[in-house]
């Protein structure tokens, strides 16, 4: 597949995730449309996984695919909030990520939903 096609489907499937994230959240942030495997590009796959990761401000919700590949974030709040909006995607049926790190932009994330807090 041709970057630019990749781009277009990614884009698709990534809109369609950001619209989930903002009917819960009430803002949601486009992440990546396309993924590098094996030097190739491929758009972010139709699949809706949920986790929360930590962020340079904050605590993140994200909607990735199976790879892990972030399609839509909300934005960085306190962890509680981004517990909740997670929970949130959760009783949407969007099941956890089931992998311990996520790829945001250009960055490995680990996933932090199952940490327990004191």
């Amino acid at each position: 597949m041709q970057y630019f096609q990749a781009v277009q489907q990614g884009k698709l499937r990534a809109s369609k995730s950001q619209m989930k994230m903002f009917d819960v959240a009430g803002f949601a942030m486009l992440t990546l449309t396309t993924k590098k495997i094996d030097g190739k590009f491929h758009p972010v796959g139709e699949e809706e996984f949920t986790a929360v990761i930590n962020s340079p401000d904050g605590h993140v919700a994200v909607i990735v695919d199976k790879d892990g590949f972030t399609k839509a974030q909300s934005k960085a709040v306190e962890k509680e909030e981004a517990l909740s909006i997670y929970k949130k995607l959760r009783d949407t049926g969007i099941e956890e990520y089931p992998e311990k790190e996520i790829q945001i932009w250009s960055e490995t994330r680990p996933t932090i939903q199952n940490q327990i807090t004191e």
